[in-house]
């Protein structure tokens, strides 16, 4: 039965006793659940594919992992969802998956149709799939003939991507350069995680799974029920917002206020728009093609929140957090979420600090953290302290296989869709100097400060004292044209923050 209290009625000071006598699960429900879930796993394992072939070859059913609100232990007293994830043997990779689904998907519907009388419950098949495109999971309910409320199911099949690593380590980068490199759907594989999602869930303390639970209530009673056929965030984001709450507010702390972290939540969620959110718990920015991917994907219109899992999995995307938005802003003004001091609480940014380095051709570099909203004019306070700069700061950074890019003082690291570490070049001009770019062979620029009426000539010896070749070995172009040493910057038209490029003069073997 679902709570009869009304979330929005409770003062925010009776958040505990309403998550303890409305939303956690008491004990008969949990076994109903767990009855369930052992009935069809044995079904599955046993029963659905005896004599059953597919691409010539029998199919075994390597494992069966427990996902959903029931594997992660944040069940609701009233409702339950369950994800079976069927590794099988047929699938020895991941276009393996996406080809042989459908056939396997249609073999369980069969065989649960036929023998679903054994199983001792009622169940229904889901009639909704979309007919335009491969069904990835087979979806259907089920219902304990003694009991009246409902347990929804989810079958997957995937491919056993992590064999037999623990969920609680970081994957090697093979196994996620392959999955970046599948060509698969965004998110289209994440059942193959699904261990590792479970385990990050899991393995949090029970307060933050009390919290994770009235964030869900909140979202089934006052979004899904107002907004039934709209394409609404799924609970797994709200989910993850909500450990990124706790991990910032509490500094991960087990002792807190249900009502703060719930009001921390709304506040997110009403701010959607700045959120941009990442783990590296299961897969870091070592590995190239990983590090390029999940930079491409912290670039995406915002919100992101990618799972911690699979990078391919931006929980954030094409859904509409408007109306979640809206909902928040008037949660916020219930009596769950007023509080004697309002600014009191968790203070938490849509997005982590940043760490950034900053070079000064000569200097040694160094390393702080920014907050990514927070104008880089602010940046640049701290770096001429340390610095000890009196000129003009000219900040400048260079994403792989693109042109360098100046920093403007009034915009930040957001705006650049920077929400990762990055590399600043901090260069110090004076008046009349303009900074120009100059790119070497590996598509690595540097700046360097230099009067227009100074020569290229004159460029070339800054670019040897900077560590570059020898002025001798240098030959400088500037739109496809060979620049003469004894020309100026001004006379060949070029201007502040225009990329030159430099090449290395090959010298003839004697």
């Amino acid at each position: 039965m679902e709570p009869c209290w009304d979330l929005y009625e409770t003062p925010a000071d009776s958040l505990d006793t309403f998550v303890c006598q409305s939303l956690q699960p008491q004990r008969d429900w949990k076994e109903e659940v767990q009855d369930a879930w052992e009935r069809i796993q044995r079904f599955l394992k046993d029963q659905c594919f005896r004599d059953e072939l597919i691409a010539d070859q029998e199919i075994r059913v390597l494992k069966v992992v427990k996902g959903g609100s029931s594997g992660k232990g944040t069940t609701l007293n009233y409702s339950s969802d369950v994800d079976l994830v069927l590794f099988l043997s047929c699938f020895s990779s991941f276009q393996d998956q996406a080809c042989l689904r459908e056939a396997i998907i249609s073999i369980i519907e069969e065989k649960l149709t036929h023998c679903s009388r054994s199983l001792a419950y009622n169940i229904t098949v889901a009639q909704h799939r979309e007919r335009t495109r491969v069904p990835r999971s087979l979806s259907f309910e089920v219902q304990a003939r003694k009991n009246s409320d409902i347990i929804s199911v989810d079958v997957l099949p995937a491919f056993n991507a992590i064999g037999n690593f623990p969920p609680n380590s970081k994957l090697p980068p093979e196994i996620y350069e392959t999955l970046i490199t599948s060509g698969g759907c965004p998110g289209e594989f994440t059942p193959s995680f699904t261990e590792l999602q479970r385990h990050f869930v899991k393995s949090r303390p029970t307060k933050l799974k009390n919290l994770l639970r009235l964030v869900k209530h909140w979202y089934l009673q006052y979004l899904k029920h107002k907004y039934r056929k709209v394409a609404l965030p799924p609970k797994y984001a709200l989910e993850l917002l909500t450990i990124y709450a706790w991990e910032i507010g509490t500094d991960e702390s087990e002792n807190f206020y249900l009502n703060e972290g719930f009001i921390a939540v709304m506040k997110l969620l009403r701010d959607y728009e700045d959120i941009c959110i990442y783990w590296t718990k299961y897969y870091d920015f070592q590995n190239e093609v990983v590090r390029t991917f999940i930079k491409q994907q912290l670039k995406k219109p915002r919100p992101v929140i990618l799972d911690p899992a699979d990078p391919t999995n931006n929980l954030g995307r094409e859904k509409r957090w408007d109306l979640v938005a809206k909902e928040a802003v008037h949660c916020l003004r219930q009596a769950c979420c007023r509080t004697e001091d309002p600014h009191q609480g968790w203070h938490v940014q849509g997005a982590r600090d940043v760490q950034v380095m900053v070079k000064q051709t000569g200097k040694e570099a160094w390393k702080f953290w920014v907050d990514p909203y927070s104008p880089i004019w602010k940046m640049k306070v701290e770096i001429k302290k340390t610095f000890g700069l009196s000129g003009q700061q000219r900040l400048s950074f260079q994403e792989p296989g693109r042109e360098r890019q100046l920093l403007s003082s009034q915009r930040t690291l957001a705006y650049y869709g920077i929400f990762s570490k990055v590399t600043v070049w901090v260069l110090e001009t004076f008046p009349s100097e303009i900074q120009v770019f100059v790119k070497d062979s590996s598509g690595q620029s540097k700046p360097y400060a230099i009067h227009p009426d100074n020569s290229i000539y004159d460029l070339k010896k800054e670019i040897e004292e900077a560590g570059g070749p020898d002025v001798a070995d240098q030959i400088l172009k500037f739109q496809g044209r060979k620049l003469w040493n004894r020309r100026s910057l001004s006379d060949l038209q070029i201007e502040d923050c225009d990329t030159i490029t430099l090449i290395r003069r090959e010298h003839s073997s004697p």
